[in-house]
């Protein structure tokens, strides 16, 4: 397992214990981790996103923290966010994202998961010149969206 995957897993398992707000220090994780605090800083912003249901709060210094709230929505909030995060060009490793993000809610299978990521990758759309590939990929996936709002 990867080290980002640790520190997600733990900030996670953390949420869970406190009620889905949770604040930290940067630095005392790292040390409780065995990582460095930047470490800490890639995995909030990249995996605790509002995408994903998170609102992030920080504050730098030395009685610096990191504030984590898992916000509840409603499955249609959640996928009308999605679609709105997708706009009208979507990079696959941020499709990627947004598809674990709907299959750890739950919303997709995994079967789903890996047939959308087949679909929607750069191999499937290499046919298509490159100035546009991240838009189909946008609107494609705005469409399976739809789909799941039915």
């Amino acid at each position: 397992m990867l080290i980002s995957d640790t520190i997600a897993a733990f900030i996670d398992e953390m949420l869970n214990d406190c009620g889905g707000t949770l604040e930290i220090k940067r630095n005392d994780l790292a040390k409780r981790l065995g990582c460095v605090p930047s470490q800490i800083n890639y995995v909030v912003s990249s995996r605790f996103t509002p995408e994903r249901g998170y609102i992030i709060e920080s504050r730098r210094g030395g009685g610096g923290y990191i504030r984590i709230i898992r916000k509840v929505m409603s499955e249609d909030d959640l996928l009308m966010q999605m679609f709105q995060a997708a706009g009208e060009s979507l990079a696959e490793k941020d499709l990627y994202s947004l598809l674990d993000t709907l299959y750890s809610t739950d919303l997709i299978t995994a079967r789903e998961n890996r047939f959308a990521r087949v679909c929607l990758s750069q191999t499937a759309l290499a046919a298509l010149p490159k100035e546009v590939q991240n838009a189909v990929r946008a609107s494609s996936f705005r469409n399976m969206l739809l789909s799941l709002m039915q």
